[in-house]
């Protein structure tokens, strides 16, 4: 199968990440941080040994700040739930994916306004509109780095002059640009970065993370066992610990750090340029079809490596099912939990067919996928 669908789950991954999955599940697969024998002290390096990865990744000074989560998800839901309360304002864009909005629209009956920021039909934020939304009782701005539906890449840069210059906490959701695009916490005054394992950091399913800047305050959404303070009935709030009650996926966060050493070996300006290149390739191909209607930026400098389109007035689910059974390749159909977004660019109906490129694609991959929709535009398969 040639496999277009990496903006949902990178695959396949690279070598060192089954092996090093497997190497734990089979050498040293103990619970960390909770006895003293040798195969714990092992786990708990291994673990150790992701955050540090993690933070040279994203400049990020102490390890411990890194909080492990199940997915991006799981990090957007803690921190969002964890720095909000009652009669705070947070604003966000209408680009966001359901992970971003149906936590904020939630918090409307606590007593928590939200500003939903709309976007051009081409998926960019006006950040004057962002500056201009801030209020008295702005706590929080969250943003997307890249729309999973256009690949449209945000000003997150930018945003964050803005959240420092007003006081204003900044969450990005990276979960469509961690081990592809350069994300500097420091640089671009990050306070919260939201990031999945499964994606671009070509770890496994079921990992992902929160950096949170020291001395910022989040309420933990769960309590439970830590290893530490056993002692105490109250949750301890050493950190990371605050945020990690429970058995940890070992093998999950070995194999996410496996998968971030392949992106720092290989460099992530060279995984990049692979992505963009095949991006602006097949746009141009797109381009040269009639029936294609192509959404987004269409400029492989401007969005991440997701392109989304439609054939006619085909229904996407259908253009999809053929592509998968026909012509064996895995794409994803409809709103890919991102209703505001396709109302912006008009697909909320219709919704769009995404291809979404990763590093092991090929050209060939990108001629075959062309190739298929031509033949889907003049039903001859």
């Amino acid at each position: 199968m040639i496999y277009l669908d990496n903006a949902a789950t990178s695959f396949p991954k690279p070598e060192e990440v089954y092996k090093a999955v497997d190497e734990c599940f089979r050498m040293f697969g103990a619970n960390p941080g909770r006895s003293g024998h040798k195969l714990a002290l092992q786990a708990g390096r291994a673990i150790f040994n992701t955050r540090e990865v993690i933070c040279e990744l994203f400049n990020i000074d102490n390890p411990m700040q890194i909080i492990f989560t199940s997915n991006a998800t799981d990090s957007l839901n803690l921190a969002i739930k964890g720095i909000l309360k009652k009669g705070d304002h947070v604003i966000t864009s209408s680009m966001e994916h359901n992970s971003v909005l149906r936590p904020i629209k939630t918090l409307e009956e606590k007593g928590i306004e939200n500003t939903i920021i709309k976007c051009d039909e081409n998926g960019f934020i006006d950040v004057t509109e962002v500056e201009k939304s801030i209020r008295s009782n702005t706590r929080l701005i969250v943003m997307t780095h890249a729309s999973n539906v256009t690949g449209t890449i945000m000003p997150i840069e930018k945003v964050g002059e803005i959240a420092k210059k007003y006081g204003v906490f900044f969450l990005v959701d990276a979960a469509q640009t961690a081990g592809v695009y350069d994300i500097d916490v420091k640089k671009m005054n990050i306070d919260l970065l939201a990031f999945p394992g499964h994606k671009g950091l070509m770890g496994p399913q079921g990992t992902g993370g929160l950096y949170i800047r020291e001395g910022l305050n989040l309420k933990q959404m769960k309590e439970g066992g830590t290893g530490s303070k056993s002692e105490s009935l109250l949750q301890p709030e050493i950190i990371p610990d605050k945020f990690e009650s429970g058995t940890p996926n070992t093998p999950g966060i070995v194999g996410l750090g496996a998968g971030i050493k392949f992106i720092l070996d290989k460099g992530i300006e060279n995984i990049r340029k692979h992505e963009e290149e095949l991006t602006d390739y097949m746009l141009k191909k797109l381009a040269e079809i009639k029936k294609v209607k192509v959404y987004g930026p269409q400029d492989a400098k401007k969005q991440a490596s997701v392109i989304s389109l439609n054939i006619g007035d085909l229904d996407s689910s259908e253009v999809s099912y053929a592509l998968d059974q026909v012509f064996n390749i895995a794409v994803r159909s409809g709103l890919h939990c991102a209703p505001l977004a396709h109302k912006i660019i008009g697909t909320f109906e219709q919704g769009t067919v995404r291809f979404s490129i990763g590093y092991f694609n090929t050209k060939e991959d990108i001629d075959k996928a062309v190739e298929a929709i031509r033949k889907i535009c003049k039903k001859t398969y």
